[in-house]
């Protein structure tokens, strides 16, 4: 296969030809794509899922381009919120974080809670990879932070954990419910990925509340808003009927995609 970089696009099509001429041969194996109640049929409506499918069996467990010191050339670009208002944040904010604890909940056997300084003092990973915005915009910058999979190691997950939530203290605005508080989430593939971390530097300084502070997701081979900041809790989940309106995320519930792989 040729270096070129595989597109969103160029992954869908890939996908459903793939399928079209599978079932034009007439093979036996994909009988069940005309069962209007098989699960699998359900899985492949969506051109999202065609895209996230093709795409993991493409790229697997592949790293997202490292690049070295001298590219970072400006600081890092926020995205989304830049300063959450929530009365919690602000409190912490003001403590420089001192109470700050990150919790790991959900479909795992061990529930914990981690101070900022006990992740400093886990095993760490820096990285210089480039930042894509949904908005067309990128950045290069360096990123530290504590590997989500040594978290995921000391709480287990469970078996019948799928995803991670990543509950966030940045308020949305307000709703019919309450507050809309940013949320979003990820698969285990890429929550155990080497280049998904929690990240509390950036570019060898501590990481400056417009860019997530204290800890904000680096899941580098996804575009920016599947990488959220000012997390609070990490929740391993079954699926995602039961958060914000079932799609994943905060921008997901309002048409974006789940899968922004790139």
């Amino acid at each position: 296969m040729s270096k070129a970089i595989l597109t969103r696009r160029r992954l869908l099509g890939i996908g459903a030809a793939g399928a079209s001429s599978l079932m034009l041969g007439g093979c036996d194996a994909f009988d069940f794509l005309g069962d209007r109640s098989g699960n699998v049929r359900d899985v492949l409506k969506k051109a999202n899922d065609v895209t996230y499918y093709v795409q993991r069996f493409l790229i697997g467990d592949a790293l997202a381009p490292e690049y070295a010191e001298s590219e970072v050339r400006q600081g890092q670009k926020p995205n989304g919120s830049t300063n959450p208002t929530s009365t919690e944040y602000l409190a912490l904010k003001a403590n420089d974080f001192a109470d700050y604890r990150l919790s790991v909940t959900g479909l795992v056997e061990t529930p914990k809670s981690y101070s900022l300084a006990e992740l400093r003092n886990m095993p760490s990973r820096t990285q210089i990879t480039r930042h894509d915005c949904v908005e067309g915009w990128s950045c290069i910058a360096k990123w530290t932070g504590t590997p989500l999979s040594v978290v995921l190691d000391e709480v287990k997950l469970k078996p019948a954990a799928r995803y991670l939530v990543f509950h966030c203290y940045d308020n949305m605005g307000s709703g019919a419910s309450g507050p809309n508080f940013y949320y979003e989430s990820c698969d285990l593939a890429d929550a155990r990925h080497p280049q998904t971390i929690l990240a509390y530097g950036l570019n060898n300084e501590t990481l400056p509340v417009p860019n997530g502070a204290p800890v904000r997701v680096r899941i580098e081979r996804q575009l920016g808003y599947k990488q959220p900041k000012y997390i609070h809790t990490i929740e391993a989940v079954s699926g995602f009927a039961a958060i914000g309106k079932g799609k994943g995320g905060y921008w997901e519930d309002r048409g974006y995609e789940w899968y922004a792989g790139i």
